[in-house]
């Protein structure tokens, strides 16, 4: 399974080693008055102390490595995969591991899958992979072949405790990433990478290349769409393939059949050219298919589709939109418009547009008077979606088309479009912060749809959509049910709270709501009534979604809410059938409110949004006698106008945007705050132009407008204002090609006397599917010649706005990608499957490329042994160092002690000894105390000699208390020749002069015999 070793992060360290002979050198002199069983125990602890210490300067490590192997299996599931092939590379991986993994190496087996993205299958496991029918895991689109994410998966999946190889089955046509650098950089970390080819089936394959036509045209002008189709055949086979081609072009929502008949392709290459004539100045989507009349000739379908887009410029081109609701209210403002030359395209909310491509052959957009969501029952509410709204914005700050919008009763926050990223390409907020402005509406929602499917989920939804669309002084809460009983989701008691700086707190309450099954209508309705009524709003109004099975309400209850004039809208979800509706509608009837029957939850939050702005009808301005404008700033709209203007009836509040572009021509005398009060109001938004006109177009409150004589130049200004700017003097062309996965903008610049524009700063930005831009650079890379270069995500359409330079109108292109690289036509990539082998891991050997996945070859592929060694194997490293340099310092006290503490080592021997022997021992303790009591008598005898010396001379005392210092610390306690210090003192005077007269040559032998002891 595994060693272990001792390894070093800086070997050279280990030189320090030389240290440990050179102190036993030094301390066998240093340390000699310590005897010699201490002074080698000293050196022992030194050196251990040293050896320690150099081993952790030198990182001293434990290394345990392992001969387990893991391995993972890499499965292609895009759709460049035939089926069957999918399932016969998920059969040799299970027969692999099954074959070839050691169980006891306990070595670990998993699987990857990959297309757009990877995903685990099976984790690695030191078990069999099992018999698995087809894989699980969510890769997302199958639509593009991305190797790279799937081995950098494998990578991270890997464990630290084996050697690691990675097994790759794959045609090796990868339309995202670079599996090249991300193979290097596995073999450098020691991941080898064994390769099984996957040859693609295809022997016959028809492929729709592109439909070619160019991107701008004129009016009246007869272009051919050339539509061209590859046809693949197998070697040898040079059979023509039968079937119908049929081209088709769009405008808007209107759809025309340019050809339509059987058609042979008996060519590789097949260019069918489809003469037509531009009738019209619009936007043309064009659509060739080609359906093969043998389908078994062609086995990828999604490649045998292309579109493609061109333009017809002529004179200004508008969209107006106006309410479904009220057709026809600006047929004045139309009539004028084209009266001065301007096209114009009058849809309703119900035909609006359907892409980027359709807005792109429009110079502007006006909002007439257009509510976010309009219709009185469920299944005729229609409202602006989201992409839609992106659409606009992203037409005006990208490409640089204009809008216009114009008031109404239900247009701008009356009209819902608070908060929308409408708001944010205008020049004015559509939600009024002022509280001297007394514009303030009051909404109440009661949630019951809990037994609905994903009940919970749709009222999250609509209650989030019902708040988007009020604005930061309107008033909101939410009553609910659960166990407790009917309460407000916030605001305790009282329940409604000003949205204002509450918005995000109470989109966080919606999203963590609960409602439960509410037994009866009375509790809540009287809960919010009582709120309701004393909420400080000029507008309340209430919802109420059920299924209808709570007890009803009682007359007292829904009486209530008509004398405090407030209205119930209904909304009845089929949760019980039809018979619970009756209740909801009796409701609805009562108050005066709306009742809805939804069948499809869909339309929930169009509805809940639509109600929301009834609470919005504060912000029409409607003042006794009317209001005059007048003229604050001279603009260019303005030109030629005469300063006094004709009054208007009313307009809807908005606030001015704190911003410099922001600019006010004109204003209404009334209400005193000018931030409220604009009636035209514009600005630069990115590359395009938006304008506000908060008043009518003579419908209801710009009557007099109509009949004055200045009611065509100033709506006729104000559109050319905001259209889309012409080009510049300079002459650019704009080629577009799809190569190696890539889109290449070519752009050739010249001048107006066609010499070349260099050093252009020169950008552009791409618009594609998903409306994100992103921003492609523009690099010169020939006199007048600019090139960029984008990777597309996905396929479709993408809008391209190149940007000559700062203060220059931008130039509008664009290239259909009708399907993804993975749908091409192509076999196996030998060479980058051969590269990826190829690569040798650090400390390993290369890895195999086996022959191509067949079910004749399987067995054959199988007998490959994805177990074998010639990996590097996997190393667990342990820093030990802090250990060792804990243990140094222990030893290092050891070391100070025995230098400093002199211990008797027989002590602790005899003390065991005496366990067995306690006789001898006793004996052996006899005679030590009589030598410890000789050497007492020994030392008062010297000690009586002392005093009688020193009472002779001085020399004497100062030779006596020197001597006697040091036969106090070396005597000898041993000596049987001491005297003893208990004698009688009687023996004093029987001592003989010559023994008084050689005390010092006594004393000196004496510490000569206690010098030699060891």
């Amino acid at each position: 399974m595994g060693r272990m070793e001792i390894g070093f992060e800086t070997p050279w360290a280990l030189l320090l080693l030389v240290v440990i002979p050179i102190t036993w050198w030094i301390g066998r002199r240093s340390l000699a008055g310590l005897g010699p069983w201490r002074r080698s125990l000293a050196l022992v602890f030194r050196s251990v102390v040293l050896l320690l210490i150099v081993l952790a300067i030198a990182g001293v490590q434990w290394i345990w490595s392992s001969d387990r192997l893991t391995v993972i299996y890499l499965l292609d599931q895009s759709d460049s995969i035939p089926i069957a092939k999918r399932q016969l590379m998920l059969d040799y991986a299970i027969e692999s591991v099954k074959k070839h993994r050691r169980t006891n190496r306990n070595d670990r087996a998993g699987l990857i899958i990959f297309g757009r993205e990877a995903s685990i299958e099976l984790p690695p496991l030191d078990e069999d992979l099992p018999n698995i029918s087809r894989p699980e895991a969510n890769i997302g689109r199958t639509d593009a072949t991305n190797l790279e994410s799937a081995l950098k998966l494998a990578q991270a999946s890997f464990l630290e405790d084996s050697s690691k190889r990675i097994v790759i089955l794959t045609d090796g046509n990868q339309t995202l990433g670079a599996a090249e650098s991300t193979a290097q950089r596995l073999a450098e970390n020691g991941i080898g990478i064994d390769v099984v080819p996957i040859r693609l089936d295809s022997n016959t394959e028809i492929l729709v290349e592109k439909i070619d036509i160019p991107g701008f045209v004129r009016e009246g002008q007869t272009v051919d769409a050339r539509v061209v189709i590859n046809r693949y055949n197998e070697s040898g086979n040079d059979e023509p393939v039968d079937g119908r081609l049929k081209v088709v072009r769009r405008i808007g929502n209107q759809t025309e059949v340019l050809a339509d008949a059987p058609y042979q392709l008996d060519r590789d290459t097949n260019v069918i050219p489809i003469p037509h004539k531009i009738e019209t100045n619009a936007g043309f989507v064009y659509e060739a298919e080609f359906i093969p009349d043998d389908k078994s000739s062609d086995t990828i379908p999604q490649n045998n589709k292309a579109t493609a887009f061109t333009y017809a410029r002529g004179k200004g081109r508008v969209m107006l939109i106006e309410d479904a609701n009220r057709p026809g209210e600006y047929q004045n403002l139309i009539e004028s418009l084209r009266r001065n030359d301007l096209e114009v395209d009058a849809r309703t909310t119900s035909t609006m547009f359907t892409s980027l491509i359709e807005l792109q052959s429009y110079d502007a957009v006006i909002l007439a008077g257009t509510p976010r969501t309009t219709g009185d029952e469920s299944t005729q509410v229609v409202a602006f979606s989201d992409e839609q709204i992106n659409m606009l914005v992203q037409s005006v700050q990208q490409f640089g088309m204009g809008i216009v919008m114009i008031g109404g009763p239900e247009a701008f926050g009356a009209g819902g479009w608070t908060n929308s990223k409408l708001e944010e390409a205008m020049p004015v907020n559509f939600a009024i912060k002022n509280n001297k402005i007394e514009a303030v509406g009051a909404l109440a929602m009661v949630m019951h749809a809990s037994e609905m499917e994903r009940g919970n989920y749709w009222q999250k939804m609509i209650g989030k959509a019902a708040l988007d669309a009020l604005g930061p002084q309107d008033y909101c809460g939410v009553v609910q049910y659960d166990m407790s009983g009917d309460k407000w989701l916030w605001g305790e008691k009282t329940g409604m709270l000003k949205v204002g700086e509450n918005r995000s707190a109470m989109r966080s309450k919606i999203n963590n709501m609960t409602p439960g099954d509410m037994p009866n209508f009375d509790s809540s309705l009287s809960m919010a009534l009582t709120s309701l009524k004393v909420v400080p709003a000029s507008l309340k109004h209430m919802i109420v979604i059920s299924d209808g099975d709570p007890a009803q309400a009682t007359n007292s209850v829904l009486n209530g809410y008509v004398s405090a004039q407030i209205k119930i809208s209904t909304v009845a979800v089929g949760t019980h059938g039809p018979a619970g509706h009756a209740e909801l509608k009796r409701i609805a009837n009562k108050t005066g409110g709306n009742y809805y029957v939804v069948t499809n939850p869909n339309a929930l939050p169009r509805i809940f949004m639509r109600e929301a702005r009834r609470v919005a009808k504060p912000l029409v301005y409607e003042p006794e006698g009317g209001v005059t404008p007048y003229v604050q700033s001279p603009h260019e709209i303005l030109s030629g106008l005469p300063r006094n203007l004709p009054p208007i009836s009313g307009f809807v509040f908005t606030e001015l945007k704190e911003s410099p572009l922001v600019e006010v021509p004109i204003l209404s005398p009334k209400p005193d705050e000018k931030e409220n009060a604009s009636i035209l109001a514009t600005w630069t938004y990115g590359l395009g132009r938006t304008a506000v006109v908060s008043t009518d177009a003579g419908h209801r409150w710009a009557k007099d407008w109509v009949d004055s004589g200045i009611y065509d130049q100033f709506y006729s200004q104000l559109i050319r204002w905001v259209m889309r700017p012409s080009a510049d003097d300079g002459k650019y062309s704009i080629a577009t090609n799809m190569k190696d996965g890539r889109v290449q903008i070519v752009v050739t610049a010249l001048d107006s006397e066609d010499g070349f524009l260099n050093y252009l700063d020169m950008g552009a930005i791409a618009v594609g599917p998903d409306l994100k831009p992103v921003n492609v650079a523009m690099k010169q890379t020939a006199p007048g010649r600019y090139v960029g270069e984008m990777v597309p995500e996905q396929a479709g359409s993408y809008m391209l706005s190149v940007i000559p330079g700062p203060n220059k109108p931008p130039i509008t292109t664009g290239i259909t990608i009708p399907f993804s690289d993975e749908y091409r036509v192509r076999q196996a990539n030998m060479r980058l499957l051969r590269q990826l082998a190829e690569n040798q891991p650090v400390g390993g050997e290369g890895g195999l490329l086996e022959e191509p996945l067949e079910t004749e070859s399987i067995e054959r592929i199988v007998e490959m042994d994805t177990y074998r060694p010639g990996l590097p194997p996997a190393k667990s490293l342990k820093d030990v160092w802090p250990f060792a340099v804990a243990i140094g310092a222990t030893f290092f006290f050891a070391d100070v002690f025995v230098r400093r503490v002199a211990v008797d080592l027989i002590q602790p021997i005899q003390k065991l000894a005496s366990r067995f022997s306690g006789k001898e021992i006793r004996e052996v303790d006899v005679q030590r105390a009589k030598s410890l009591e000789r050497l007492r008598s020994s030392k008062s005898g010297v000690a009586d000699d002392m005093n009688r010396q020193i009472a002779n001379t001085t020399f004497s005392e100062t030779v006596l208390d020197s001597e006697s210092s040091s036969a106090k610390d070396l005597f000898n306690p041993s000596s049987p020749q001491s005297p003893s210090p208990h004698a009688p003192s009687a023996s004093a005077p029987s001592m003989q002069p010559e023994e008084e007269t050689s005390y010092t040559s006594r004393l000196l032998e004496a510490k000569r015999k206690a010098k030699k002891q060891p």
